[in-house]
C-alpha cells in the first residue's frame, strides 16, 4: 500500500491529512473540505468501513500474480479529470487489481481500456491508453467519479457503504455541476446513486428514472445519459458494443456544445 506523504507523484493527501474512521468523521471532514483538492486529498485516506478496510488492503498485499512487482495503491480512489467539466463520467467503485492497484479510477484494466478510449474517440481524453497514474493521460472538459472510493470484494459494495461513501460524492457533486451539461452514468448503481445525491442537493424530488441504455432524462442545465456499464461482463458478451458506447459519449459532446471528434 502506498502511505500519503511518501512521495507517490498523484498523491493529494499527506501525513496530516485527517481522517475519517467513520461515517460521522466522512460527514464532518467532506463538508468542512475547503477546495476539491482537499476533498479529494480526505476522501483519499477514508477509513470509515472496515470490511472494504480490510478488502483493499489484503488485495493490495498479496497482488495478482500478474502484477506481483507492483506497488499497489491500496487506498480509497478519488475522482479524476478537471474541477470544472462539462461532461461528467460517474462509474461504480475501483477494480480490486484496476484503481486500487494504480490509484487512479478506470485505470490499469479492461473497463479503463473500452472506457478512455471511447473518451479518447469522443475527443475528451488526450489519448486512449489508461495503464497507469504516470501515463500522461489527461481529460478534457470531463470529469470521472464514483459513488463509492474503496475497492469492494466481488465488486458489491454494501448499502451502508454506499452511504458512508455518499458524503464525499455529494460534496464533489457541488463544486463541479454548476459547469456540467451531460452526466454519463455507467450502469444502474451508477444512475441511482446520483439521482440520490441530485435529491440529496434539492436538483431532484421525484422517484428516480428507470435506468436503460440510452436513456436521458433532463435535469436543471444538464442531461443524465445512461449507459452500460463498461464491465466485461458487457463488454465480453456484446451487451456493450463500441458503437453503443461511442453514441452515448457523441451525445453528451453534443450537450456539452462541444464539436464532434473527427474520424
Amino acid at each position: 500500500m502506498i502511505r500519503p506523504g511518501t512521495g507517490f507523484p498523484t498523491d493529494k493527501a499527506s501525513g496530516t491529512t485527517p481522517v475519517a474512521r467513520d461515517a460521522a468523521d466522512v460527514v464532518r471532514l467532506a463538508g468542512s473540505a475547503p477546495s476539491l483538492a482537499h476533498l479529494d486529498a480526505r476522501s483519499s485516506v477514508c477509513r470509515a468501513c472496515p470490511r472494504l478496510v480490510e478488502w483493499r488492503e489484503e488485495v493490495a498485499e498479496t497482488k495478482r500474480a500478474a502484477y506481483a512487482a507492483d506497488q499497489y495503491w491500496g487506498r480509497p480512489v478519488t475522482g479524476f479529470g478537471v474541477a470544472r467539466p462539462r461532461v461528467l463520467v460517474m462509474g461504480l467503485a475501483p477494480a480490486a487489481h484496476g484503481g486500487n492497484r494504480t490509484g487512479r479510477i478506470f485505470t490499469g484494466d479492461r473497463s479503463g481500456d473500452w472506457l478512455y478510449a471511447a473518451l479518447h474517440r469522443a475527443g475528451l481524453a488526450s489519448q486512449a491508453a489508461s495503464v497507469d497514474a504516470h501515463d500522461g493521460l489527461t481529460l478534457i472538459d470531463t470529469r470521472v467519479t464514483l459513488p463509492v472510493r474503496c475497492a469492494p470484494p466481488a465488486n458489491k459494495p454494501l448499502p451502508e457503504e454506499r452511504d458512508a461513501c455518499a458524503p464525499w460524492l455529494q460534496r464533489e457533486l457541488g463544486w463541479v455541476l454548476p459547469s456540467v451539461k451531460a452526466v454519463v452514468c455507467l450502469g444502474s448503481f451508477g444512475w441511482q446513486a446520483f439521482f440520490d445525491q441530485l435529491r440529496a442537493l434539492d436538483l431532484w424530488s421525484v422517484r428516480t428514472p428507470r435506468f436503460t441504455h440510452g436513456a436521458e432524462v433532463a435535469v436543471e442545465e444538464f442531461t443524465v445519459l445512461g449507459c452500460f456499464h463498461v464491465s466485461q461482463q458487457n463488454t465480453f458478451t456484446g451487451r456493450l458494443t463500441e458503437p453503443m458506447l461511442d453514441a452515448v459519449f457523441a451525445r453528451a459532446v453534443e450537450l456539452a456544445d462541444r464539436p464532434a471528434a473527427t474520424k
